[in-house]
């Protein structure tokens, strides 16, 4: 995921089994397709260069078992680990709050959810009959990555939408080295997957 053509957009597939997502950008070229593997005890996400799922662009592993702590390992097409992303424990409870470390275990950036409150009211409003089906409308969390320096980095954020199943991620400070953006995508898949089977 190389030359990043900012808004990127998430949009889950409501027709199949697995827990899966199309990745396009502002082109509306299609960029990746993330497909988590189900019935697993362990975590194990692919991400395809597109929907044939032809080539294999990385991998996200848990370091265990179906856990609250589970860090979620990055893996390139070779197998080589270049960084992770983990939920950090107590503080998720109320909001989601995420950390993306780079291949040294170095802390780089984090993930917050910016208003916790919209996820409970989502929550609650989805439990009522028929109304519930309208949520994905209404109520839309965003989530804000920053540096370690607190600067913005990108923001995404659940859009209007049948089932809540897009997403958007906009660029909000200047372009990162390659890495980097691989990680904040790869840490905001992995995110999304975990926060979206939350509620």
């Amino acid at each position: 995921m190389q030359d990043l053509r900012f808004p990127l957009t998430f949009t889950f597939n409501i027709g199949t089994l697995a827990n899966d997502f199309t990745t396009t950008d502002a082109t509306n070229r299609e960029i990746a397709y993330v497909r988590q593997k189900m019935l697993r005890l362990k975590e194990d996400i692919q991400i395809y260069r597109d929907g044939s799922q032809s080539e294999v662009m990385y991998q996200i592993r848990a370091d265990r078992w179906l856990d609250w702590s589970a860090a979620y390992a990055f893996y390139d097409a070779g197998g080589r680990e270049f960084g992770k992303v983990a939920r950090r424990g107590w503080k998720s409870i109320w909001k989601a709050e995420y950390e993306i470390v780079d291949d040294h275990a170095q802390p780089q950036f984090t993930i917050r959810e910016e208003n916790g409150w919209v996820k409970v009211i989502d929550q609650l409003v989805g439990e009522l009959p028929v109304i519930g089906w309208f949520t994905g409308y209404v109520f839309n969390p965003s989530y804000l990555v920053t540096d370690r320096r607190g600067r913005e980095v990108v923001r995404l954020s659940k859009q209007a939408s049948f089932f809540g199943r897009r997403f958007q991620v906009d660029r909000l400070g200047p372009p990162l080295d390659g890495a980097d953006d691989e990680r904040i995508m790869l840490g905001l898949m992995m995110m999304i997957l975990l926060e979206r089977r939350r509620g």
